[in-house]
């Protein structure tokens, strides 16, 4: 992605990742950076990836552009949702199947789910932990919190969960 940048090729293939190189976070939770730096990292720390995981890393802050405002301080209300529908029109245009279009716009609508875990009620956990390629969901946010604050409470807290929940 970084030689797609330097060639210029980015802006050309995908837009809406292009759009990202700039937009600031708020430090308190992104020290390191602009939403492009932020998802560099994801992509570097990435251990053979499927393909849905790897273009839901890609993609999973794309909305964050759109949506940047600044009030108390930077936000971006509904960035999950607004990039997610932008991911299916992205994967579309790019000829991935639908299974796999799919499955990227649910990591990336369903991304920040992960800081509610712990008020969840017990049945509303176990039902978010049993949604379709809920590994990848728990590596999307790993990947995401090492990439930024560092923050692995919640990771933690849902593998002891997944750890105590018997095989069926």
């Amino acid at each position: 992605f970084e030689l797609l940048d330097a060639t210029g090729l980015l802006g050309d293939i995908l837009p809406e990742v292009a759009a990202m190189k700039g937009v600031e976070q708020p430090p308190e939770f992104h020290p390191e950076g602009d939403v492009w730096t932020h998802t560099l990292m994801m992509l570097e720390r990435m251990r053979n990836p499927s393909v849905t995981l790897a273009m839901g890393v890609l993609l999973h802050d794309v909305g964050k552009p759109r949506t940047f405002r600044v009030a108390d301080r930077i936000r971006f209300d509904q960035h999950a949702e607004v990039g997610a529908d932008m991911a299916v029109e992205i994967m579309q245009r790019l000829r991935f199947s639908n299974s796999e279009t799919r499955r990227v716009e649910a990591l990336i609508r369903n991304h920040l789910r992960f800081k509610d875990v712990r008020n969840m009620r017990e049945s509303t956990l176990k039902r978010f932990m049993r949604m379709e390629g809920f590994d990848e969901h728990l590596e999307l946010h790993r990947l995401d919190c090492a990439a930024s604050h560092g923050w692995l409470d919640n990771y933690d807290f849902i593998q002891r969960k997944l750890a105590e929940q018997p095989p069926e």
